[in-house]
């Protein structure tokens, strides 16, 4: 080699991007939808779907005055002491609307019932004795002002804000909506995803016998995996299927994948070798970003849009897909769509994208080799309070997220001892 010519120098590699920092640029990069974009369903129909607008009561709940156990009401006044006796005036089931309690009577009540004009507490009926086969009762202990009363409006107040526009409707809120006499709800449309496979070594699980399978071909898991993730966060999901490793043929699979879909996900494929179609394929159908995140197991990612037939001009993100381009190990694909996918999402959907805080628990485990990278361990809670490791956090060992019931966020440059407290997400604060 010739010392006066040496050879061109590789370009510098971008510097690593923290997860905080390529989540803001996804996000930077996503618009929800439409607020003409919302369908009116029953609240049967609507797990799992985001709510469109704000919900306010229209009744106070509970709507009047009831008792939150069976037993008896009473008027405190009418007691001297525990022990004393009551002849038993009224008989009060849930659903009715009870006279007035004379001065003087005990009224027998079933939990839920309205609370009689005149009483002020009931006493639950394990705290009395009952005499003369119903007719009385002795009240064993004396009650205090306002016992086991549920007050008017004490859950929810006619006319406040029981829901907010973007809540992810789970059991919870739709049983709230119930409550207040809401049966219909204004939703956003469902998310449309499209799932594209890429790699002529993919083979479909069931098309071959498992010892019949060729010489470097797998099984599609991934396929499986993110198409079961995509519908678990209440989106529908096209799949696409496998694309031969073709330039054109990626080409098409993406226009295809474009027309209909909010998103398109992909996984692996999005490098520089001579057999990776998918990067120039979506530079000449729209535009794409490669990112080195710092994080373990992931670290590529791809982010851009995938024009439609309608498309304005090649930078209108108007009429256009979102396109995201995952890692294609099994672990690494699964940890990156619950961490850079998710958020994305539920933003489109015009969902809350954030996190709740991890929860800190011990680590039962020792965790000596620090790594440059943010890393996501991982674990499953035991028996004794504590997190348990699975042994090999490689990323194609697809049983340590089965095995597995959340992550251990683990900061950059972090080794720690067993007995340390660590940042625990379990898998379903990401709603899978």
């Amino acid at each position: 080699m010739n010392p006066q010519n040496p050879p061109p120098s590789r370009p510098p590699r971008a510097p690593l991007l923290t997860l905080d920092e390529a989540l803001e640029r996804l996000l930077a990069g996503v618009a929800p939808l439409a607020d003409s974009e919302v369908e009116t369903v029953s609240c049967f129909d609507a797990l799992g779907r985001v709510l469109a607008e704000d919900l306010h009561a229209q009744v106070d709940v509970p709507p009047g005055d009831n008792t939150a156990m069976d037993g008896y009401a009473l008027r405190i006044a009418d007691l001297q002491a525990a022990g004393g006796v009551l002849p038993v005036g009224l008989r009060i089931p849930a659903g009715t609307a009870p006279e007035a309690l004379p001065a003087g009577v005990a009224a027998r009540i079933f939990t839920g019932a309205q609370i009689p004009p005149g009483a002020d507490a009931v006493v639950m009926q394990e705290a009395c004795e009952v005499l003369e086969s119903g007719a009385a009762v002795r009240v064993v202990a004396a009650p205090q002002p306002g016992q086991w009363i549920r007050r008017r409006g004490e859950d929810v107040q006619r006319g406040s804000q029981v829901l907010a526009a973007g809540a992810l409707l789970d059991a919870q809120r739709l049983g709230l909506a119930a409550s207040v006499g809401i049966g219909l709800v204004k939703v956003r449309r469902r998310l449309r995803v499209a799932l594209l496979s890429t790699g002529d070594e993919l083979v479909m699980p069931g098309s071959v016998p498992p010892d019949a399978l060729p010489p470097g071909a797998i099984f599609n898991s991934n396929r499986y995996t993110l198409s079961a993730l995509i519908r678990a966060l209440g989106a529908r999901c096209t799949d696409l299927g496998i694309v031969p490793d073709r330039l054109e043929a990626t080409r098409d699979a993406l226009r295809r994948a474009a027309e209909g879909h909010d998103l398109i996900i992909t996984s692996g494929g999005v490098s520089v070798g001579e057999e990776d179609h998918l990067r120039p394929a979506v530079q000449a159908e729209g535009r794409l970003d490669l990112w080195q995140v710092a994080i373990k197991p992931g670290k590529p990612l791809a982010f851009g849009r995938v024009r439609r037939a309608a498309a304005h001009g090649a930078n209108d993100d108007r009429d256009s897909a979102l396109f995201i381009g995952l890692p294609g190990n099994p672990v690494s694909s699964f940890v990156t769509f619950l961490l850079a996918v998710r958020p994305v999402l539920y933003r489109l959907a015009g969902a809350e994208a954030a996190l709740p805080p991890p929860l800190p628990m011990r680590a039962d485990f020792d965790w000596p080799r620090a790594d440059v990278r943010r890393e996501f361990l991982r674990v499953r809670r035991n028996a004794q309070g504590g997190l348990d490791l699975f042994p090999n956090q490689s990323s194609g060992v697809l049983t340590s997220a089965v095995w597995g019931d959340g992550l251990v966020d683990v900061p950059p440059g972090q080794a720690f001892e067993r007995g340390s407290t660590v940042a625990y997400r379990p898998f379903s604060d990401f709603g899978v």
